[in-house]
């Protein structure tokens, strides 16, 4: 193997170990980051949020925050979905925003999938920033020209995105997805809670042994 080949594949093995061992990292901080404040119960769902499976009555309430721009979220995305699959029917799963200050394009991610939501759209773009992200992740600058190429792909009405995107109400929506999550200890993502209690995610299948409690339970 000729060296430059043979440094190129080494730098990519050790690229994608940093990229592991920082996913896991973020996982263990979940145990310290998700601590509600002591003597406080608030609600991890309102009225305006973004239901992806409807368990009906009875069902047990998954909410995830989440940063479509989260390589973290995304690794788990796979995962959400098998687990959306299995527990069809059995499980309430609802997803809330959590834009994080370090990723560039996670607020104009937000917003695109908002846009998305006010024509009964949410799902269908909140599975096409996790598809595209590594298209439009780690940004030196905001591009919303991406997200607004993703609203065209599914086929929404335009001049009604683009109002929405403008519209300082659907900012201030993500934002106070945001303000709930800090209230409630998050400061990761993705975070979890199950039935209104924190899941702490320290391995990979601890999201589908609380579920499997919470159903079973």
């Amino acid at each position: 193997m000729k060296t430059p080949v043979k440094a190129t594949l080494i730098a990519i093995a050790v690229a994608i170990v940093l990229a592991i061992v920082g996913i896991v990292y973020a996982m263990s901080q979940q145990a310290a980051d998700l601590a509600p404040p002591e003597g406080e119960k608030l609600q991890t769902v309102r009225t305006d949020s973004h239901v992806l499976d409807d368990g009906g009555a009875g069902a047990v309430t998954v909410v995830e925050f989440l940063d479509f721009e989260c390589e973290a979220c995304a690794a788990f995305y796979p995962i959400v979905e098998d687990l959306r699959e299995q527990y069809d029917g059995e499980i309430t799963y609802v997803v809330r925003y959590f834009p994080l200050p370090g990723h560039i394009n996670s607020t104009q991610a937000a917003l695109a999938a908002e846009a998305a939501a006010e024509q009964d759209r949410f799902e269908d773009m909140y599975h096409r920033l996790f598809e595209t992200q590594a298209q439009w992740g780690e940004q030196s600058e905001e591009t919303p020209e991406v997200f607004r190429a993703l609203a065209v792909d599914l086929g929404l009405d335009m001049a009604a995105y683009d109002a929405a995107v403008a519209d300082p109400a659907t900012l201030e929506r993500v934002q106070a997805d945001k303000s709930d999550g800090e209230r409630l200890g998050v400061r990761s993502t993705p975070s979890f809670f199950i039935d209104g209690e924190p899941v702490v995610l320290e391995a990979w299948d601890d999201l589908e042994a609380a579920i499997e409690e919470a159903v079973n339970g």
